[in-house]
């Protein structure tokens, strides 16, 4: 598989993104449906924004790993949440997790009317080996 970053500009590598992403000859695609912070039970979490993006963050990671991808082949991380008002002092703990995975991805962040129940912030992937 060959990965190739197009980036004319230098202004979102600040933000932790990528402008395109060219995935050529994968050995597959996992598409993940947008990961958010429920229990392994299916509770969805009523705590607070830095919580919820921390246990989506893991559930995200748990079914990359179960399908038998890895994090850093995320190429396209779509971000849904209830207030960009909430999430922007928390944006660092997504950050340093692409970070911590060397993820080179393209990003769109929407804030949206409401999620699942009690839901602040959903991670949908985009995931290629």
């Amino acid at each position: 598989m060959e990965i190739r970053v197009i980036n004319p500009w230098e202004w979102q590598n600040e933000r932790s993104y990528v402008q395109a992403v060219e995935v050529k000859n994968p050995e597959g695609t996992l598409y993940v449906s947008g990961q958010t912070a429920i229990s392994a039970d299916g509770i969805s979490s009523d705590e607070n924004m830095e919580s919820q993006i921390i246990l989506a963050l893991k559930n995200l990671e748990e079914v990359i790993t179960k399908a038998g991808y890895e994090c850093k082949g995320i190429v396209r991380l779509n971000i849904y949440t209830t207030s960009t008002a909430e999430l922007w002092p928390h944006f660092a703990i997504i950050q340093d997790w692409v970070a911590k995975h060397g993820i080179k991805q393209a990003t769109t962040l929407l804030e949206v009317k409401s999620l699942f129940e009690t839901l602040k912030v959903e991670l949908e992937a985009t995931v290629v080996k």
